[in-house]
């Protein structure tokens, strides 16, 4: 859309006030997203990015897409079938949307292929080959099929469809062959389903034994189609092709469910039977088979997706994983213990006694999260003076020692509490497992209330200090999930600011029990404060510019959706304040709208890191504002989650959590830029810079050189 034609769009040439709730003013949320995987598959598309980085970021494209379909296209579905297609604030309704998002989903599907087409004969070129059976030579393919026999036959179950055998059930996510077959001596033509066995056997055949140097992999759907005689002896193979299912994996608990725990398993249980919301199909399958599979499943034509290249690529992880290879990867990254947690001689450094000095400020992943986080409950648990640990727990690792630092607390007396989400999407199984055996263990399990989701990161310790106590406060940006702590930018603050703590112990408690605090003193915690609490520091930054003050609010987050925030974030660009954006994934909002955006810039940085920090910051005269936490401004966390935002006051610690912001601002390696047309842009390096501006870069070698200076001097 033209900068003219929003401008009759939102408001007219008369004078009169834009219209804030005009259409044009609102980008589809959906549509969003897609422009957000569209940077995932650029990386992927890049030259200058390693090749195996490459394959990641081809993976990586495809789980987004299947979680995308799974809830957010799976929710559109819902909504026609129940009859609401009533317009969205985009003006588009569902069934509009599902099939723009068709569209669009075809032409990044079709990329996807492409990449895929010129990565693997790079690859090949420097020893990793991805082939079919037929490319083989004879020692290869007799020790595949030797391999077949051994392996892979003996755990297919081939299931046929006729009389009194019914189409099968397809399992969401399952890649299967889809094969016709005739009996030589009655003619008849039957329909049969054999499913990759992918949950036992590894996607990839490996050919021979993968070496540091050289690795060959065949797929095993192709393994299995080059021996369907073996599973249908005596019949004729007439076609055979390859599809997948996605099915409809969001589900909703009551507010009125006694027990969460059951009704979470419950639900489970109802997440496989889900309805078909797509249906991927190898474009090499021929078209009657392809109309007899879609039929059978009961979908429309807009839910199939022919796909010109290889079925569920997020199994690429394999290849990515293989031994070896390090000049086709990014140089490995170590990150470093924060120099005011450092202890001397390399030992490992007392957390609360640098606390007690002033606040800490961590920055993941190039501050260690084992010797920050980790270490601090390890310390705690070690502490005899240490009475209680409470944590949140929403996302955690199997290799994580948090959890298991909580059963170690209890059996060394200590009161130990935990907040587990139970409704954390696609990791509820592994939070049951957790909470269980937390709760065996003798550890307070708390299930939070089924309409609210505990998305808040926060460890409260309280420690024995004289005659009273202290409380230690950790409050992140991110999980307390080790893995990811490695791959995810986010922040955390140690702090033991007596407010702060108090506030963080008041929400702790409205977890736990019935309390509910009319108010919290420094932090802004949803769903009651959180909205209100930024919508009150826009105006105060817009009364600020009114003034005459230096004005200025800068926001870093995963997405902008909450329409209240949208607005807010409008009144103050039409006052004349700037605002700078950086938004890894879905905007909502339009930028360069005259009269209502001129002097908003939004911008995304999508690289070797996820950018998952949220911070908040106000500028008004000579006082920045500053806040980090767990929350991204959409109706879903300001409404419907438990959310913490903390305050960021030392001025040193502020200006490192600004910092980092401003670096995301200026890169030209891995930003975007969003138009006022609603589509996103990437930023070339400047050529009069003679080192292109990289926020991941720079913030890797800032931080190995401080930790370096702090053990030199």
């Amino acid at each position: 859309m033209t900068d003219q034609s929003l401008e009759t769009t939102v408001g007219d040439s008369g004078g009169a006030p834009p219209d804030l709730d005009a259409p044009a003013l609102y980008d589809n949320r959906e549509l969003s997203w897609l422009d957000f995987n569209d940077r995932v598959l650029q990386l992927a598309e890049d030259p200058g990015v390693p090749l195996l980085e490459r394959l990641k970021f081809t993976a990586i494209f495809t789980s987004n897409l299947d979680e995308y379909f799974m809830i957010r296209v799976a929710g559109l579905h819902d909504q026609v079938d129940a009859g609401l297609n009533d317009r969205g604030r985009d003006g588009r309704r569902p069934t509009e949307a599902i099939d723009a998002i068709r569209e669009r989903a075809l032409g990044l599907l079709a990329r996807q292929a492409a990449c895929l087409g010129h990565l693997r004969p790079a690859l090949e070129e420097h020893g990793i080959r991805i082939v079919s059976v037929d490319d083989l030579d004879e020692a290869q393919r007799a020790d595949v099929q030797a391999r077949f026999r051994r392996q892979i036959f003996p755990v297919l179950t081939p299931l046929a469809v006729g009389l009194g055998r019914p189409f099968p059930y397809i399992s969401n996510l399952s890649l299967s062959l889809a094969v016709l077959v005739r009996d030589p001596v009655t003619q008849t033509v039957l329909f049969a389903r054999v499913k990759v066995p992918k949950e036992m056997l590894p996607r990839f055949v490996t050919v021979g034994d993968a070496s540091g140097d050289e690795a060959t992999f065949v797929p095993l759907e192709e393994v299995i189609a080059a021996n369907l005689d073996a599973l249908f002896p005596g019949m004729e193979i007439l076609e055979h092709g390859y599809f997948r299912v996605t099915r409809d994996a969001d589900f909703e608990v009551s507010d009125e469910a006694d027990d969460l725990l059951r009704a979470v398993e419950a639900e489970l249980r109802r997440r496989r039977f889900g309805e078909v919301v797509r249906v991927e199909v190898d474009a090499r399958m021929p078209i009657p088979l392809r109309d007899e599979l879609t039929a059978a499943l009961g979908v429309e034509d807009r839910q199939v997706y022919v796909d010109d290249g290889l079925l569920d690529c997020n199994d690429l992880w394999q290849i990515v994983k293989v031994p070896g290879f390090p000049e086709l990867r990014d140089k490995p990254f170590v990150s470093v213990t924060q120099p005011r947690l450092q202890g001397e001689d390399g030992a490992r450094g007392d957390i609360f006694a640098a606390m007690r000095q002033g606040d800490v400020l961590v920055h993941h992943p190039y501050d260690s999260f084992s010797t920050s986080v980790e270490r601090f409950v390890e310390q705690a648990v070690a502490d005899p003076d240490v009475l209680a640990i409470k944590q949140t727990v929403y996302r955690t690792s199997d290799d994580s020692p948090l959890v298991p630092a909580l059963v170690a607390a209890t059996e060394r007396g200590k009161q130990a509490v935990a907040l587990v989400e139970l409704k954390a999407r696609f990791d509820e199984r592994a939070n049951i497992t957790w909470a269980r055996k937390l709760e065996e263990a003798g550890v307070h399990v708390v299930y939070g209330h089924p309409a609210l989701k505990t998305h808040a990161k926060c460890v409260l310790v309280v420690r024995r200090e004289g005659d009273g106590v202290r409380h230690y406060i950790h409050v992140g940006t991110g999980n307390y999930h080790a893995t990811t702590a490695r791959l995810y930018t986010d922040f955390g603050l140690f702090t033991c600011d007596p407010q702060i703590a108090a506030d963080v112990a008041d929400m702790f408690n409205f977890l736990t029990g019935f309390a509910r605090p009319r108010r919290y003193r420094k932090v802004l915690v949803a769903p009651a404060h959180m909205r209100e609490g930024i919508l009150r520091e826009i105006e105060r930054t817009i009364a600020a510019h009114e003034r005459g003050e230096h004005a200025r609010i800068v926001m870093k987050m995963n997405a902008l959706v909450d329409k209240r925030c949208i607005r807010g974030l409008y009144e103050a660009s039409m006052a004349g304040v700037q605002v700078d954006l950086n938004i890894r994934g879905v905007c909502c909002l339009v930028p360069g709208v005259p009269g209502v955006s001129e002097t908003i810039n939004v911008t995304s940085v999508v690289g070797r890191f996820l950018e998952h920090s949220r911070i908040f910051a106000f500028e008004r005269g000579e006082d920045r504002t500053v806040y980090i936490g767990s929350a991204d401004m959409m109706p879903r966390n300001l409404d419907t989650r438990v959310e913490l935002l903390t305050p960021i006051e030392d001025p040193a610690l502020k200006a490192d959590v600004m910092d980092a912001v401003e670096r995301c601002l200026v890169d030209d390696v891995n930003r975007w830029t969003l138009g006022s047309d609603s589509t996103w842009t990437r930023v070339a390096p400047d050529p009069a810079n003679p080192e292109p501006r990289s926020v991941h870069r720079e913030m890797m070698l800032g931080h190995t050189s401080r930790a370096a200076e702090t053990q030199q001097g």
